[in-house]
C-alpha cells in the first residue's frame, strides 16, 4: 500500500485548493445567507453558473469519472480523485461547482459503466456537460428500506413500454429545479430469486404520473437548492428503451455505484471534519475564559489531538479503499468499503461535535457551517445503508474469515 500522491493528483490538489481560496471560500457566507432566505427555496445563486463556467474553463470538470472518459474529464483513479472530495466538501456547496455532486455523479456513472449508448447521449452527455441534475428514487416509506429486497415499487411490461407504480422518499436531487431525470429502482418481477428482482429505470421527471408530493428536511435543513423529496409515481408509462442493463441487474447496478460513491461520501465528510478541526483550533486561541486563553487547557488541547488522530486515521482507512477498488474493483474491496461507512460519518459527528462545544454558542448558529455540517455527518450514519447493515455484513464476513469450518 502506498499512497503517495502521483504528480498529477499533486497538481490537481494544489490547482483545486486554490480555486477554492480564490473562488469559493469568499463566497461561502453569500451562498449560505442566500439559501437560508425563504424567499430563494429552491431557487439557484445567481453567481452559480458563472463559477461552474469558471472551474471548466480551468479544467476542474467532472474530476471523479474514470479515465474511459478523458474527453469529459481528467480520467483519474479513485485514490487520485479522493483528496480532491476532501477539498470540496469543506464547503457544502462546493462540489456543484466542479460537477461532482451527488446524486449526479452515482447517476453519471450507472449510465457511463451500463446504459446503452442511446441513453448516453441523451442523458449522460448532458449531466457532464452540466446542463441539467439528476435524482435517484430506491428508499420507499412503507417498508424497512435497510433490506432493498423489501421495495415494493412496480416496474411493469406493458406492450413496448413500462409501467412504474410506487413511493419513494429520501429521493435526494429531486427538488433540483434543474433535476430532469430519475434512477428509479423497483420490482419487475416479484418471483425471481430475492437479488433478481429488481431492476434499474430512466424516469424524465416531467413524466405523467410523476407527483413531487413535498421536500423532506434534515435535522430542519432544507439543503435547498437540491432538496430530498417524498415522490410517488402512479402509473408512469416510459419507453421499455429506459431499462438500464437489463430487467433483474438492479442489485448488479447498485453494487457498482455505491463502492466508488462511499469512497465520495467519505471523503467529503473528512473534508468536512478537516474544516471543523481548523475551526476549533482557531477559536481556541481566541476565546479566554477565566483568565486564561483556551488553547492552553489541557482538556481542550486532548480534544484537538484527539480529533486530529482519528481525521488522519479515517482517512488512511479511506485512502486505502480507494487504492484497493482501483487495483481489484469493489467486490473484493467490500470489506474496506463497509468500514469507511461504518467509521468515517461517526468520526465526523464527533469532530464536528467537539468543535461546536469549543466554538460555543456560535458553533450552533448559522455564523459557521458546523451545524449543516453535523446534520450532514449524522445523516450519513443512514444513508447508503445506516450503520448495523455494514456491521452486519462486515462482522459475518471477518467472523468466517477467522472460524474453520465444523467438522
Amino acid at each position: 500500500m502506498n499512497f503517495q500522491y502521483n504528480e498529477k493528483s499533486i497538481t490537481l490538489q494544489s490547482r483545486v485548493r486554490l480555486f477554492m481560496e480564490d473562488y469559493i471560500l469568499p463566497m461561502d457566507e453569500q451562498v449560505e445567507s442566500f439559501y437560508r432566505d425563504p424567499a430563494n427555496l429552491w431557487k439557484k445563486w445567481p453567481g452559480l453558473e458563472s463559477l461552474k463556467e469558471a472551474a471548466r474553463s480551468a479544467g476542474l470538470w467532472n474530476l471523479f469519472l474514470p479515465a474511459d472518459y478523458k474527453g469529459f474529464s481528467p480520467g483519474l483513479t479513485n485514490l487520485e480523485y479522493a483528496p480532491l472530495a476532501e477539498l470540496m466538501g469543506r464547503v457544502r456547496w462546493a462540489s456543484e461547482v466542479f460537477n461532482c455532486s451527488p446524486p449526479d455523479t452515482g447517476n453519471m456513472e450507472v449510465l457511463a459503466r451500463y446504459g446503452s449508448p442511446d441513453q448516453q447521449k441523451q442523458w449522460l452527455t448532458p449531466l457532464m456537460e452540466g446542463k441539467i441534475r439528476s435524482a435517484f428514487l430506491m428508499t420507499e416509506p412503507e417498508v424497512a428500506s435497510s433490506d432493498a429486497t423489501n421495495m415494493q415499487t412496480s416496474i411493469t411490461a406493458d406492450q413496448g413500454d413500462y409501467l412504474i407504480t410506487g413511493r419513494k422518499w429520501w429521493s435526494s436531487g429531486a427538488m433540483d429545479p434543474d433535476c430532469k431525470i430519475a434512477i428509479v429502482m423497483g420490482k419487475t418481477d416479484f418471483e425471481a430469486p430475492r437479488h433478481e428482482q429488481h431492476s434499474m429505470i430512466l424516469v424524465p421527471l416531467d413524466t405523467p404520473g410523476v407527483q413531487i408530493i413535498r421536500p423532506l428536511s434534515v435535522f430542519g435543513y432544507l439543503d435547498s437548492p437540491e432538496g430530498h423529496a417524498e415522490v410517488v409515481l402512479e402509473s408512469v408509462r416510459v419507453p421499455k428503451a429506459n431499462l438500464i442493463l437489463g430487467e433483474g441487474r438492479g442489485f448488479e447496478i447498485a453494487q457498482g455505484r455505491l463502492g466508488p460513491g462511499r469512497i465520495h461520501h467519505c471523503m467529503r465528510l473528512i473534508g468536512m471534519a478537516q474544516r471543523a478541526l481548523e475551526l476549533m483550533s482557531e477559536r481556541a486561541t481566541q476565546r479566554s475564559p477565566f483568565g486564561r486563553s483556551l488553547d492552553t487547557y489541557s482538556s481542550i488541547r486532548q480534544e484537538v489531538a484527539r480529533s486530529a488522530c482519528e481525521i488522519e486515521q479515517a482517512r488512511l482507512l479511506v485512502l486505502s479503499a480507494a487504492d484497493k477498488i482501483d487495483r481489484v474493483g469493489s467486490k473484493s474491496a467490500k470489506d474496506l468499503i463497509s468500514m469507511i461507512k461504518i467509521v468515517v460519518p461517526t468520526m465526523a459527528a464527533t469532530v464536528i461535535d467537539r468543535a461546536i462545544q469549543i466554538m460555543g454558542g456560535k458553533g450552533m448558529s448559522s455564523d459557521t457551517p458546523l451545524a449543516h455540517f453535523y446534520a450532514a455527518a449524522r445523516s450519513l450514519r443512514l444513508a447508503d445503508g445506516p450503520d448495523e447493515v455494514h456491521m452486519s455484513q462486515l462482522g459475518k464476513g471477518t467472523i468466517k474469515k477467522y472460524t474453520r469450518p465444523h467438522e
